[in-house]
């Protein structure tokens, strides 16, 4: 049979303990025609939805009863290996001292549960293509309070020497929590070509997103808090 290829709905676990939290998360993907497979109240639920519906995308809560987000996020992340879901952290902060740690464990951004419906939709499309949910004066404000500010030798990424003088300038920009759009302006060039920077920055550095790519900056001292407003 030939015909049309039908595009297969993004697949969503919600993680909350409030009931009421994951219901208006679930009416307003489903209504955009995002497939909520399952619900988790705590992280350990969490651990076994991912298990047996293997979503696309978990959006996790970070304050849970029993396991917390941060952890689930982990094991998730470690027992999928490549083939994890993508994890977008909700908290009812913006400065949540969890959220750091979060995306440093791998996760691909955060949301604060206050968000409109467009925002879930859209939050929910872009970092399951690819992208990281990473606003510019989030980051900002995050690495500022929770990175290392004295870095050690040893944390030093070691994929940093590889790349080229373009790819890190690419890299600090990206830092900064810019988007490609922004990125391309910022340092004339395509978004294209900087897709393609990124791509190859990921690649040489090992790792899944913009997300882990902004912590690696901070944490490796590549650049550091206060410069990300230069």
């Amino acid at each position: 049979m030939t015909g049309t290829a039908v595009t297969e709905p993004v697949r969503v676990v919600i993680a909350d303990d409030q009931a009421l939290v994951r219901s208006g998360f679930r009416l307003i993907l489903a209504a955009d025609g995002i497939d909520v497979v399952a619900e988790a109240a705590d992280g350990t639920e969490a651990i076994v939805a991912v298990r047996d519906t293997r979503p696309d995308l978990v959006l996790m809560d970070i304050r849970m009863p029993g396991m917390d987000g941060l952890e689930a996020t982990r094991r998730v992340l470690a027992e999928n290996g490549d083939h994890a879901p993508r994890i977008i952290i909700l908290t009812t902060f913006d400065l949540d001292r969890y959220v750091y740690d979060a995306l440093a464990a791998g996760a691909s951004g955060f949301l604060l549960k206050d968000v409109t419906p467009e925002h879930l939709v859209a939050a929910v499309r872009l970092v399951r293509s690819g992208d990281a949910l990473l606003a510019p004066a989030i980051t900002r404000r995050l690495v500022e309070r929770y990175a290392t500010r004295e870095v050690p030798a040893s944390a030093v990424h070691p994929g940093l020497s590889a790349l080229t003088p373009r790819e890190l300038e690419v890299l600090r920009a990206l830092a900064r929590g810019l988007s490609n759009a922004e990125l391309a302006a910022s340092l004339y060039l395509s978004e294209a070509t900087v897709k393609t920077h990124v791509a190859r920055i990921l690649f040489k550095l090992g790792l899944r997103d913009r997300a882990q790519a902004v912590v690696a900056a901070y944490e490796s001292g590549l650049i550091t808090p206060g410069a990300a407003d230069a």
